[in-house]
């Protein structure tokens, strides 16, 4: 048997990824006809979707030069990848009872037909959606998801925080000049918060890790918000926040736990001592029901139903939600939607992202590669709560930027594991 597969690529691999055209070397990739269909209704759409569409529709078209897409084409590269459209229209089998007017159908009905003329070599479905692999196990066919951009979780995701021993001497050292040199055998990563405990069970301190030494982080001072923190998992994040030499910070942890309130009184403490000339506010929109076009207003009132835990935590400190909308007015916080954010560039900007896990690691890498000079980005989010198809806990945007990052001095991970919102909120996220 041939080792080449036969690769049957589906519409969702090619707009969550437009490089996944040229993934699979030494393989047969199978286009079939109603994936150009797909792609073509998405190639007017704002943001990663219609860029995808379009950088596939212009590859395939300069494909033809080197032959005819419907007998195969070789990639010129050294992947030894060939890329083949095909342009009949398999029939369903009746028995089969599926629908043939249904997309995902008809990527069956070719990956069967393909199955039926290739006997000798290995046909698979490579596809995001979830239903569609259930399908073609059902009926007899290979299928898995698209695996580039997964992360390993074999011990969890990354937290950001690690207990540490050390003895008495240097937690007193930690204490007396605000830091001491690190030199055992626990593995720790830059920027990365420490619990240090001492030989003695009275003796502790809070530290970060960087550039081989512990330092302390210092008590919160007094700032125009007011903000204290209310466990150490919180002063680790404010700590985050507020440092200028960390321009990325990525926040995870159960509902109520804070994500969202310290990020934003950060950024407002931030932008009122002039670190920061504006807050940026970005998330990937997930409708329920109604798209963001169909709602009424300009784009300020088109986003505020996805603003609303943002404007409920303003409301909630400052009692007043007038000065949340006077910010507005005056520039010093944009609302700016994740699908139109490509081809900007934030200088001198505060970046919230908010629910930063219903993102792809495209869409955030777009937006943390639109940071300019004197920028931050904050991204938030909770991992077990995913709303976006096509991704899980291993390939959300989120938790690959945070392991990706996890060993960067440019960034740091704090993992908020207490909920703080109330008793019942914080109970019901845990049991329910």
């Amino acid at each position: 048997m041939s080792d080449r597969k036969l690769l049957v690529i589906d519409t969702s691999v090619l707009l969550y990824d437009k490089s996944s055209i040229h993934s699979f070397p030494g393989n047969d990739v199978i286009l079939p006809l109603i994936v150009l269909d797909e792609l073509d209704r998405f190639k007017e759409k704002p943001g990663l979707l219609g860029e995808s569409a379009r950088y596939v529709n212009r590859f395939l078209d300069n494909l033809r030069s080197l032959g005819r897409l419907d007998q195969g084409v070789m990639i010129e590269d050294d992947t030894g990848q060939s890329i083949t459209v095909m342009s009949s229209t398999p029939q369903l089998d009746s028995k089969d009872h599926l629908d043939p007017s249904r997309g995902d159908n008809m990527i069956i009905a070719a990956a069967l037909e393909l199955k039926k003329t290739h006997s000798k070599k290995t046909v698979k479905v490579i596809t995001k959606d979830i239903n569609l692999r259930v399908k073609c196990d059902a009926l007899g066919l290979q299928a898995e998801d698209y695996y580039k951009d997964y992360v390993e979780l074999e011990d969890g995701i990354f937290k950001g925080v690690k207990e540490i021993s050390l003895n008495d001497d240097d937690i007193d050292l930690l204490y007396s000049d605000g830091s001491c040199e690190y030199t055992g055998k626990i593995d720790v990563h830059p920027n990365m918060y420490v619990v240090c405990k001492g030989t003695h069970q009275s003796k502790s301190a809070l530290a970060i890790f960087k550039d081989d030494h512990l330092y302390t982080i210092p008590n919160s001072k007094g700032s125009e918000t007011d903000v204290k923190p209310r466990n150490k998992e919180q002063k680790f994040a404010l700590h985050a926040l507020r440092s200028e030499e960390i321009p990325l910070v990525s926040l995870t942890g159960l509902a109520g736990s804070g994500k969202t309130f310290l990020a934003l009184m950060a950024g407002i403490d931030a932008l009122h001592s002039k670190k920061y000339e504006r807050i940026v506010v970005t998330r990937s929109i997930q409708p329920v029901g109604r798209d963001l076009g169909y709602l009424p207003g300009d784009l300020n009132e088109k986003m505020a139903p996805w603003m609303s835990p943002l404007m409920d935590n303003f409301k909630h400190h400052f009692k007043d939600r007038v000065y949340f909308e006077c910010m507005i007015d005056k520039g010093e916080i944009e609302i700016a939607p994740l699908a139109f954010i490509r081809g900007r560039t934030f200088n001198n900007s505060y970046l919230i992202v908010d629910e930063a896990q219903n993102a792809t690691i495209h869409e955030l890498k777009t937006i943390i590669t639109r940071l300019g000079e004197g920028s931050k980005v904050v991204l938030m989010g909770d991992t077990d709560q995913i709303d976006t198809p096509y991704i899980d806990k291993r390939s959300n945007g989120l938790a690959i930027v945070i392991e990706k990052f996890k060993t960067s001095d440019l960034s740091a991970h704090v993992h908020l594991c207490r909920g703080e919102r109330s008793a019942i909120a914080t109970y019901a996220s845990k049991v329910l």
